[in-house]
């Protein structure tokens, strides 16, 4: 009988468990055909009518990374849970072209030639899931006008570059519909890429959320440059953004925490995420929170690096 009873319990358990990943298995699409196809996983939120939607980037330096890594998983589930589908997509990663080519270490100048295609790449791929998603959402009954764009450290450069090319008007923003801009933006240790100096913001950008520490020597926080070209980081982007009236900004700045802000708030910030959403995707209020977050266990360390130690750091040989 105990047997039985046991057999009874693995069954229920396990009927359990399949449905608890049922609910986040996605449906797979291919968004852009052609010689290097490129694929999106749509999960669907258990949501009756229409619903928002968060386009995420993976992370990676660019040179590698995969949209359905299992870290990733907790953060998709908070996003169902807020109400949100999620749509996970590919996109080239030009920096692993670089290192094909045996570049070994690389220097100053080749790295900000590739790192500005590299950039440039993953936007226009955002953009073009974007817009896949756009042209299906009648079908998908996603809401076009909440449509939130989100990523973990190169996912995150992406999601903040886009959101200042729709700005900018720049070319690679004609992807999209006229007149569209996301919700919201959520960038886990995330810069933006300029090669023309201090990034500008020609029209005020939508509700902007970042997370990011400041002894981080992968994605610069403040910024790295020479004679201007460069990242521009989170700390830098947060100043811009209390100095445009309209502009909506939360930004957790972690005191001595290093890249590992990239992938801890995908599982330990769901709280304000959520709250992020709820108050500037769902209710558009027009919201400013400038939070510093220190842990006295941790030591000082450094928080100023030169460019060539962000590009080591990122993509010299490992010994």
């Amino acid at each position: 009988m105990y047997r039985v009873k046991r057999l009874l319990l693995l069954a229920i358990t396990l009927i359990m468990t399949q449905t608890t990943i049922a609910n986040i298995t996605p449906e797979t699409h291919c968004f852009v055909e052609g010689k290097e196809p490129l694929w999106l996983d749509h999960y669907r939120a258990d949501v009756e009518g229409v619903r928002p939607c968060v386009v995420f980037a993976f992370a990676g330096g660019f040179s590698h990374g995969s949209r359905s890594a299992e870290i990733y998983r907790p953060y998709f589930k908070m996003l169902l849970s807020e109400g949100f589908d999620v749509v996970a997509f590919d996109y080239r990663l030009g920096m692993s072209y670089t290192l094909e080519e045996g570049a070994g270490n690389v220097g100053v100048i080749e790295g900000a030639v590739a790192m500005y295609r590299s950039v440039n790449y993953a936007v226009e791929d955002m953009f073009r899931a974007t817009r896949y998603i756009l042209d299906h959402a009648k079908e998908w009954q996603i809401d076009t006008t909440r449509i939130v764009a989100s990523g973990s450290s190169a996912g995150a450069i992406a999601s903040l570059q886009a959101e200042n090319y729709i700005c900018n008007g720049h070319r690679l923003a004609a992807i999209l519909p006229k007149g569209f801009n996301y919700a919201g933006v959520i960038a886990f240790a995330g810069a933006i890429y300029s090669v023309f100096g201090s990034p500008d913001w020609d029209i005020t950008p939508c509700p902007i959320m970042m997370i990011h520490g400041n002894s981080d020597r992968n994605v610069p926080y403040h910024k790295a440059t020479v004679l201007g070209l460069g990242y521009y980081g989170s700390a830098y982007i947060a100043d811009q953004l209390v100095k445009i009236k309209e502009a909506s900004v939360y930004f957790l700045s972690a005191t001595y925490r290093d890249h590992v802000m990239a992938i801890e708030p995908l599982s330990a910030n769901h709280k304000e995420v959520g709250e992020f959403l709820q108050r500037c995707v769902i209710k558009r209020d027009r919201w400013r929170n400038i939070t510093d977050i220190v842990d006295i266990s941790i030591e000082p360390q450094q928080t100023e690096f030169t460019v060539q130690e962000y590009l080591n750091s990122n993509y010299a040989p490992k010994q």
